[in-house]
């Protein structure tokens, strides 16, 4: 695949036809000198991610070129290995920013064909299920497959002029002498675990603004939640300070897509649950919902502020299923696919400046999830467009990039997120503390209240010592609604080049052993919904972390959760991960 890449800086472009990079050959001579060797391609704009905030800025800045009858080149690098495979929600969406964006996307043939036909809302015990009032408006909403979504986003993108490149994988920001994010540079391939490099060597490739003749150039970071990148550049410059404050703070989301009978399928029905079977101190709560030809989405999202370090949140979906009300709906079903990842709920309080030299951040990469709503694809794509606004003024007018700033404060998601910013930290002090005040939110103040709670402790810190808590004992997955995880592993199509080096790293070796088990019981063996992390006996009859890399789920959980954050998650081989098609 970096042959495609350097086919394209070649000039020989895509086979869409897309307008190849400019380079000369003198110029791409001396970039590949300046590089130490490796190809150089240049780009107006560079997009690392394709999400719904990458595709819809990319998306939007084609249009306004259009509109002005001028051109950028806009590229999307994507690390799955095609659009959609990294790309995992529920997903009850609202078309807000795709009414903006695309406004007659509904006269089209699009993956977005299921409208909300029920709306309901239970509370879990063991063996009830009771209806409360619905706190959701889902009025107008869709229920969709967010990968399916996203490769007809892409397809649109690459009509109006957009290269969109999956199997590549961002690895590394690029400076100039001025500390200016010029671009970003792709890992190499074909390095081996020992750091040889294989037969298949290939070198990454850097994609960046033409700096041998001053032009602008600009780097969007789409990476969705937790970006490897994101995050540095967030705390290289110091955003989150710049911009609302607190720490951003994150849950955990497993799911499953069934195909379930066809007397129990009611396409458009949408299910949400809170209580059973998590304990009343953690934030969590279930969805089920049901889109076309059969198939149900139904997942568990757990908050990782969890106290509980013997807490599995794999094994609280599997007990989850088993619910009577959860599994007649499944029973004579069968699982198409699992996946999970990590999302923010850390809201309005949360949101960092996005703006850094150079570029800018957006999506879930910045955290713009609506947690009462459970929604946040829409103020994903609007972030996205934003950006696009702001960058087009940028290099095109000679605005400012503080633009996107600013704009987004004076815009709906500003507003939506205001409103929404007391519901997730309510629940700080409990279940039913955080129902009430809640419940005080939305029909008393009506998100106008004049007090900003403010979040915990980080998430990473939650998590309780061993000695304050006992195991607890999971039952055994039945294999018909409950399933282990290297079965559900399998159904993930997960892969990665086992010889390469690992891409899930530890800043002190010695943490896992002389922290993490003895007084934490390894939670990273239970946290890790791929069962990545596992204690095994070495020959001196002492425990050992072992980690099987080739597993990883990509959601992200042990960046955030680990005890003493020693874990830093990168990007393995572009390519590599899950291979999500229906999520």
């Amino acid at each position: 695949m970096q042959r495609v890449l350097r086919a394209a800086a070649a000039g020989i472009g895509h086979a869409s036809g897309h307008r190849a990079p400019r380079w000369g050959a003198a110029a791409a001579a001396a970039a590949r000198w300046l590089s130490g060797g490796r190809e150089v391609m240049s780009y107006d704009v560079v997009v690392v991610g394709a999400g719904p905030a990458g595709l819809a800025a990319a998306i939007r800045l084609k249009q306004l070129c259009r509109d002005a009858d001028t051109d950028l080149s806009v590229c999307v690098l994507e690390k799955g290995s095609e659009v959609g495979a990294h790309v995992l929600s529920g997903n009850v969406f609202e078309p807000r920013a795709l009414d903006e964006l695309i406004p007659k996307w509904r006269q089209e043939d699009t993956p977005i064909r299921v409208p909300v036909s029920s709306d309901k809302f239970w509370l879990l015990t063991k063996n009830k299920a009771w209806t409360l009032p619905s706190p959701f408006d889902n009025k107008g909403n869709y229920v969709i497959s967010l990968s399916q979504m996203v490769r007809w986003m892409a397809s649109k993108a690459e009509e109006l002029g957009v290269e969109v490149y999956p199997g590549f994988a961002a690895s590394e920001i690029l400076y100039d002498e001025n500390q200016i994010v010029t671009g970003v540079a792709t890992n190499d391939v074909g390095i081996a675990k020992d750091g040889s490099k294989r037969e298949t060597f290939q070198p990454g490739v850097e994609l960046r603004g033409d700096y041998l003749e001053n032009a602008g150039r600009m780097t969007l970071l789409a990476e969705g939640c937790r970006g490897s990148l994101s995050e540095k550049i967030i705390r290289n410059h110091k955003l989150r300070e710049s911009g609302q404050g607190q720490h951003q703070t994150y849950a955990l989301g497993i799911k499953e897509v069934w195909e379930i009978e066809e007397g129990k399928h009611k396409p458009g029905s949408v299910i949400h649950t809170v209580g059973w079977p998590l304990e009343s101190k953690t934030y969590g709560g279930s969805f089920m919902y049901h889109l076309d030809d059969r198939q149900l989405a139904i997942g568990l999202v757990v908050a990782l502020n969890y106290q509980n370090p013997f807490m599995s949140p794999y094994d609280e979906f599997q007990k989850f299923k088993q619910h009577p009300a959860v599994r007649t709906i499944l029973d004579g079903g069968t699982v198409l696919q699992y996946g999970a990842r990590t999302l923010n709920e850390g809201g309005f309080q949360s949101i960092p400046n996005p703006v850094f030299p150079g570029g800018a951040i957006i999506g879930c990469s910045a955290g713009f999830l609506n947690v009462p709503k459970i929604k946040g694809t829409h103020t994903a794509m609007k972030s996205g467009m934003l950006a696009a606004e702001a960058t087009f003024k940028t290099l095109v007018e000679g605005s400012s990039m503080e633009l996107y700033w600013e704009n987004l404060k004076k815009s709906w998601i500003w507003e939506e997120l205001y409103r929404a910013r007391n519901y997730r930290p309510a629940f700080e002090y409990g279940f039913i503390p955080g129902i009430a005040l809640s419940a005080l939110e939305r029909y008393v103040f009506k998100g106008k209240s004049p007090f900003t709670l403010k979040h915990g402790i980080p998430d990473h810190e939650a998590t309780d010592m061993a000695s304050l808590h006992s195991p607890i004992q999971y039952p055994k997955p039945d294999g018909q609604i409950s399933f282990d995880v290297p079965t559900s592993l399998y159904r993930s199509s997960t892969n990665h080049e086992h010889d390469q080096p690992p891409h899930l790293r530890l800043r002190d070796p010695t943490v896992p052993e002389r922290v993490n088990l003895p007084l934490y019981a390894g939670p990273e063996s239970r946290y890790c919904p791929a069962r990545v992390y596992e204690y095994v006996t070495d020959e001196k009859g002492d425990q050992k972390l072992h980690i099987n890399a080739q597993n990883c789920l990509h959601c992200k959980a042990c960046d955030i959760k680990d005890p003493k954050q020693n874990i830093e998650w990168t990007v393995p081989e572009g390519g590599g991960g899950p291979g999500y098609t229906v999520m």
